[in-house]
């Protein structure tokens, strides 16, 4: 795709950090925008200042976990527009502790938003831009997470890894019936989000009395790295521009941040010699 004018885009997690940049950029594009995002006040605001732009904007208020939310906004988007060209599956959290010592409840809650979100969207959307057949693209946002491999984050990696592979497979199959539908999987390192904080939007449901499991030495000095890293990591709007450059020359992997591929290379490296996993400290961290 390199024609976005009056085109339009779907953008889940859309209230804030990666989403909100790419509502801007879509915006900017000239496109008409769905914005999609569980926290209510946050999405108004970002719809306001969008339509202050000059943008055409629908705003939708949406749980990825859930099915029939995913349904309604697809619906919305086809009574509003008649079509969807650019999909950002882009809505994420993080919660838990080590493998062992999540809970069920975390995860839970981050795979039905991380993985089902996207499972969703793909199963409302896909069949739409199929019938529409028109040129579309889908971004998949996943994570340096997904590529590399380390201690710490782990419900998190986990679905990230299990996003790449989806991603990989849907260009596979998009391809292979020959569609006009291009796919891309964004996979940045640290980005200045609110990702350490996805807890204020955590449903009840998935909070359960007794599943607060008291932070432990090594967690704690994980996470601390892991806020240190999304302190010092890029804007979300350089991540959308690189989002749109590869969308316009229909590149599938995304890595915003060329300083992290040292990571990428020692786990590629490590499966193809059969080295047992290497932890690589990024080093500018």
């Amino acid at each position: 795709m390199n024609q976005f004018e009056n085109k339009v885009a779907v953008i889940t997690g859309a209230a804030s950090g990666i989403g909100r940049a790419l509502a801007m950029r879509c915006a900017e594009e000239q496109m008409k925008v769905v914005l999609a995002d569980v926290e209510v006040a946050a999405l108004q605001k970002v719809e306001q200042e969008l339509k202050d732009a000059g943008a055409t904007v629908l705003a939708v208020v949406t749980d990825v976990s859930k099915e029939k939310d995913i349904q309604k906004l697809a619906q919305n988007t086809l009574d509003s527009f008649g079509a969807v060209h650019l999909l950002f599956n882009n809505a994420g959290v993080g919660a838990g502790s080590t493998i062992w010592q999540s809970t069920l409840a975390d995860w839970q809650w981050v795979m039905n938003v991380n993985l089902w979100g996207t499972i969703h969207a793909t199963q409302a959307f896909v069949p739409m831009m199929l019938k529409q057949g028109t040129e579309c693209h889908i971004v998949n946002t996943a994570s340096l997470a997904g590529l590399e491999s380390g201690p710490g984050n782990s419900i998190y990696r986990v679905s990230k890894h299990a996003l790449v592979s989806l991603s990989e497979t849907l260009y596979h199959e998009l391809k292979m019936i020959q569609s006009k539908i291009g796919v891309s999987v964004l996979c940045p390192g640290f980005v200045q989000t609110q990702i350490c904080d996805a807890h204020r939007n955590r449903p009840a449901e998935y909070s359960k009395p007794g599943d607060i499991v008291e932070p432990s030495p090594m967690t704690t000095a994980i996470d601390q790295f892991i806020r240190s890293g999304v302190e010092q990591g890029i804007s979300p709007k350089e991540v959308a521009d690189h989002t749109f450059l590869a969308i316009k020359s229909n590149r599938f992997y995304i890595l915003p941040d060329p300083s992290y591929k040292e990571t990428v290379r020692q786990r590629m490296e490590d499966i193809l010699n059969q080295h047992n996993p290497t932890f690589v400290i990024p080093s500018h961290i």
